[in-house]
């Protein structure tokens, strides 16, 4: 086996989920934080998109590896809508899901040896993508108490003379912090002084909560325009994680660069997926107002039941839908007859005593930390809560 592949590991948040789906379907009563997937079903109109694209001849063949032209033209002005920046098509890419837009984007501009300035706590695809590149992630890790936000002092700590990239997420997986516009402005304006390309995940830009605004970096910062690259897709807002379709939109150059290599990768998109993605990004945004209706008073109830176990810090999250709660207190203490050393074995005894799946922080490069999804039912959020608080309450030195 390759190296390279070789050494990649697999996704721990689909693993913790799949784990989770295992135990249910055997009867066992697991309530699973795992997977970043909203428990809503995909609406309505855009099912229907997609069983008349089934009936449409067109469909059956290949169409343009980088996506259908009025895909492209609907995904453009969706983003002019929903974020100010004026793009055209050919700015535009077309993916098998946002894990895919990663990848491309980073295979597009990354030479070997090339860093990326990651801040963490970091999704753990990231990393992965970067490595399968050629290049080499360079984490820069925030904590609760700045809300888990990186500070531009922080990214200059760790620039290098090898330093091409800077990656930038606002609503974050894991931890649900949202920059704000100086913020944004920034870290932007950092990255355009040093010559470095950006790219920027926007995939959680309609899940932000509160007084928490979100903001397109290359807006804020227009001069970065030419060096950015930005990812999104329709599986959050949408409820459409599994009809895998995002996208990538970034300099024309680029975006040909990774068309080329999709096409000898995977081709088109599925084009049923990709006809129920262009009724989604050219529908209005009522149905996600309704989830983040949801997702919020989830995420207050989440918020206020981890708080109050004692040695656990959570942060309320401004945006995404993960909260991303502190653990190290408890760490070493006593908990039925065990003594977890590390935020992994913390999660697998979770998982063992009281049927309730979660994410170490390990998976995110910050130990010490556990992430929850609050994408699932509010009984399921509060019944699975309650129980870690009750397993919790028995630490013991």
């Amino acid at each position: 086996m390759s190296a390279r592949v070789g050494s990649i590991s697999e996704s721990a948040t689909l693993a913790v989920d799949a784990k989770a789906k295992a135990l249910k379907a055997a009867g066992r009563p697991v309530i699973g934080f795992g997977a970043g997937e909203p428990d809503f079903p995909t609406p309505d109109y855009i099912v229907e998109a997609a069983v008349e694209a089934c009936r449409d001849p067109r469909f059956h063949r290949y169409t343009p590896a980088g996506g259908l032209p009025e895909l492209k033209q609907a995904i453009a002005a969706k983003t002019l809508r929903d974020s100010g920046w004026a793009v055209e098509p050919a700015n535009v890419l077309v993916t098998n899901g946002g894990k895919q837009a990663i990848y491309e984007a980073f295979a597009a501009i990354l030479d070997p040896g090339d860093e990326v300035i990651v801040p963490a706590p970091y999704w753990t695809t990231y990393p992965e993508s970067i490595r399968l590149a050629g290049g080499v992630p360079v984490p820069v890790v925030a904590d609760e108490t700045t809300g888990y936000r990186v500070s531009v002092e922080q990214l200059e700590a760790a620039r290098t003379e090898r330093t091409k990239v800077v990656l930038f997420v606002s609503p974050s997986n894991p931890t649900g912090a949202v920059y704000s516009k100086a913020q944004v402005e920034a870290v932007g304006r950092w990255a355009a002084e040093h010559g470095l390309w950006v790219l920027t995940d926007e995939i959680y830009e309609h899940l932000v909560y509160g007084e928490a605004e979100f903001h397109s970096l290359p807006v804020v910062v227009p001069e970065i325009a030419d060096r950015c690259i930005v990812v999104n897709g329709v599986a959050k807002t949408y409820a459409m994680t599994g009809w895998r379709v995002g996208w990538v939109i970034g300099p024309k150059d680029v975006v040909k660069a990774a068309t080329n290599l999709q096409s000898h990768a995977t081709s088109n998109v599925s084009n049923v997926a990709q006809a129920a993605a262009l009724a989604a990004v050219s529908g209005d945004l009522e149905a996600v107002a309704k989830m983040r209706e949801a997702f919020d008073r989830r995420r207050r109830t989440i918020v206020r039941m981890l708080n109050e176990i004692n040695g656990v810090e959570c942060p309320e999250p401004e945006g995404a839908f993960y909260a991303y709660p502190s653990v190290k207190a408890l760490l070493g203490k006593e908990i039925r007859g065990r003594r977890p050393q590390s935020s992994v074995e913390l999660a697998e005894l979770i998982l063992e005593e009281v049927e309730v799946a979660v994410v170490p922080g390990e998976a995110f490069g910050t130990p010490g930390y556990l992430r929850l999804s609050y994408a699932l039912g509010d009984e399921d959020l509060a019944e699975g809560v309650a129980r870690i608080q009750k397993l919790l309450a028995e630490a013991r030195d």
